[in-house]
């Protein structure tokens, strides 16, 4: 075998140790779950984007909010996120309103507390594997960096029997040990990124989320002192 085939990458994760080669699999396996989850969180944020967008849209319209709050009953399993928690709110403004000697007020704080419930169940949805990604990003080049030291040292102990060292005997245990830190960095460069950009989204949208229920609660609070 040439030097040049020792430095071949696929030769390099054949021929080197048996923990660097579990180090690389990890690494791997990791990379494969958070490539899965970006893209999952990329459709769940735009169809979020898009569906939040319509129901304003809607909402700000004009619409009768009767018919707008039938419409998100009977397409309960297909609306978005801000439109449930109008649902949530309305709901809960139309029960206390039904009860007769009920305070404006507490009408209002009761929506307002359902909204926030279900503000929070949205956003733990949207936020669901975020952590991994974050993880994925800090975690990785680490483990990357133990399986290219655990395997540097592997290198070097094969040479301690050897009265005369050369780079070409030298050069492919360093080598395959640095795959592992590559495949590290690959693993988390993109789970950064990802987390970086979605957690911004997902910032965004929550800020829109609570714009929107202070405003439809100044609404509320109109219709109930009438």
């Amino acid at each position: 075998m040439t030097f040049t085939q020792d430095l071949d990458i696929w030769t390099l994760i054949v021929n080197a140790s048996f923990v660097v080669k579990v180090v690389m699999v990890l690494l791997l396996a990791v990379s494969f779950m958070s490539w899965m989850f970006i893209f999952q969180k990329w459709f769940a944020i735009r169809r979020a984007t898009r569906q939040t967008e319509q129901f304003e849209r809607e909402f700000w319209s004009g619409n009768d909010l009767n018919a707008l709050y039938q419409g998100a009953v009977n397409n309960r399993h297909t609306i978005g996120s801000l439109e449930r928690i109008f649902e949530a709110g309305f709901r809960e403004f139309a029960k206390l309103r039904g009860q007769r000697g009920t305070d404006p007020s507490d009408m209002v704080d009761g929506a307002r507390r359902a909204m926030r419930a279900t503000f929070q169940r949205e956003m733990d949805f949207l936020e669901r594997h975020l952590s991994f990604l974050a993880s994925t990003g800090s975690v990785s080049p680490y483990v990357g960096l133990f399986g290219t030291v655990w395997g540097i040292m592997h290198a070097f102990r094969s040479l301690a029997n050897v009265q005369q060292a050369t780079l070409a005997q030298v050069a492919p245990g360093i080598a395959e040990a640095l795959v592992a830190t590559a495949i590290g960095l690959f693993a988390a460069i993109p789970a950064v990124v990802a987390y970086n950009r979605y957690s911004h989204d997902i910032d965004r949208m929550a800020n829109r989320f609570q714009s929107f229920m202070e405003e439809f609660s100044n609404i509320l609070h109109r219709q109930a002192v009438r």
